[in-house]
């Protein structure tokens, strides 16, 4: 059974894999989060993606702001390559707030 569970989460990343991709362009984590709910390869990467795009409301605030968007940029950036290797990549931090997601 193990082994078909398997096949299954392999099917699906192979078959989402851009769509966890794109999830990391800021609003269009919310539309993938709220359109793809039986691709858990999606739902998990749209997650943090949602995490970043919330965080990055926090990049107006003057010097510490362009730092900080640079960041969440190069983090972005990793993520995608992650997903679309179809990777499970966990942002530190960022994976934690995004658990708590469930709308």
């Amino acid at each position: 059974m193990s082994e078909k569970k398997d096949k299954k989460i392999d099917s699906d990343v192979e078959k989402n894999k851009t769509e966890a991709m794109l999830s990391y362009f800021w609003v269009i984590s919310l539309y993938f989060y709220l359109t793809k709910k039986k691709s858990k390869f999606v739902q998990f990467h749209a997650k943090q993606g949602i995490i970043l795009f919330l965080l990055s409301f926090a990049t107006i605030v003057p010097i510490f702001g362009q730092l900080f968007a640079l960041v969440l940029t190069l983090v972005s950036i990793v993520a995608m390559i992650k997903a679309y290797s179809g990777e499970w990549y966990k942002i530190p931090f960022v994976y934690d707030l995004s658990k708590s997601i469930k709308f």
